[in-house]
């Protein structure tokens, strides 16, 4: 029975240990923006609330808060040894395989670590830490991503060399933005919160210019919301997934109606951060042979500003109006569609027009919201 329990044990320690570990990168667009000071504070919470965390290298850069916050947490050493003469420390990842905690915290991942060690990078050591089933808390800026080496290039005049590869964001389970405005980063840095105050006014001359942080900033914002929206393509079924919002501007030959609706529709798909279509559905009454002049040049005129304001324009010929609308609004997956005010009151339209009628049954029936726009 005895050699039955310690069988299974056995068994259960080798699932556990097969079980890759969970990575979660705090991503910021400099130095300075509180990266590692959010890791320490985590696994303060973490500790409190029993769960095996330690420090398996933390860069604290003599900052004050930041070192105030290593005390109490449970470090593993690192590593030293002789490297061109000089004595150099490196994060032991042998010496945290064989501790194994439920969480270790690895800062610093774009990191080349000196020749000899078993990995040329730290991403790569903490690759071979997800693969022992040890979950991951770690570090990087923006600008050490290898695909937009070169765009960082153009906007610090620096170049990166230690770099890394995209597939490391890729395979992350959690990314945080760690964000602060371009004043509030230059004023840490004023009040020596970054680096000692003997290097401000260079790092000011050079890196920390509020054009560069704003681009650097607006980086690493996309990247974060590019992971969110591929883990949402991967991991969320598309039968509960939510619809990005998408909306289509409805318009006619009416010139007094067509202008409002397309800006309107406009400010509405800015809001969202949306793409947005202009359909114009010609049915014979509005064939160019039968509408006046004025009414064909205010027509161009707004078919030009819809795509000056980012629409794509569709233009349909058709007298089964209704049909095209909502064929139009399924085929481009639209969650919005907008629509001038009538002329009539609306709820006679409602009452009386048939089109309408059958145009909010469909739009019910398709879950597609309908705005009048007065």
């Amino acid at each position: 029975m005895e050699e039955k329990e310690e069988s299974v044990k056995h068994f259960l320690e080798l699932i556990k240990k097969s079980r890759r570990g969970k990575l979660k990168i705090y991503i910021g667009m400099s130095a300075g923006v509180g990266k590692s000071y959010r890791m320490l504070q985590e696994a303060h919470a973490l500790l409190r609330n029993g769960i095996d965390v330690c420090i398996g290298y933390i860069e604290t850069h003599l900052r004050i808060e930041t070192e105030a916050l290593v005390s109490g947490l449970p470090i593993i050493m690192r590593r030293k040894l002789f490297y061109r003469g000089k004595e150099v420390e490196e994060m032991d990842l042998q010496a945290i395989l064989n501790r194994h905690p439920e969480i270790v915290i690895v800062d610093e991942l774009a990191h080349t670590n000196i020749e000899g060690s078993k990995n040329t990078k730290r991403w790569q050591d903490v690759f071979d830490l997800l693969e022992a089933g040890i979950n991951v808390i770690s570090a990087v800026n923006i600008q050490h991503l290898e695909s937009i080496n070169e765009e960082i290039q153009e906007i610090t005049g620096i170049q990166v060399t230690e770099r890394i590869p995209d597939k490391i964001l890729q395979i992350a389970d959690e990314i945080v933005n760690i964000d602060l405005t371009a004043d509030e980063l230059i004023t840490r840095l004023k009040e020596g919160k970054i680096y000692d105050k003997s290097k401000v006014e260079r790092a000011l001359e050079n890196f920390f210019q509020a054009d560069k942080i704003l681009q650097l900033r607006e980086l690493a914002l996309k990247e974060v919301v590019h992971q969110v929206e591929r883990k949402i393509q991967t991991e969320i079924p598309k039968s509960i997934k939510l619809r990005p919002e998408k909306f289509m501007a409805c318009i006619s030959s009416n010139a007094e109606t067509a202008g409002v609706v397309i800006r309107k529709t406009a400010r509405l798909a800015s809001y969202y951060h949306s793409a947005w279509i202009v359909l114009y559905v010609q049915s014979d009454q509005e064939s160019f042979d039968k509408i006046k002049l004025d009414k064909q040049r205010h027509l161009i005129n707004h078919f030009k500003l819809a795509t000056e304001l980012g629409a794509e324009v569709i233009k349909v010929k058709s007298n089964q109006i209704t049909q095209t609308i909502i064929h139009m609004a399924q085929e481009k997956e639209i969650t919005t569609i907008c629509i001038g005010k009538p002329h009539l009151n609306i709820f006679q339209v409602i009452l009386r027009t048939a089109i309408f009628n059958q145009l909010l049954r469909n739009l019910a029936a398709k879950e597609i919201d309908l705005v009048v726009l007065s």
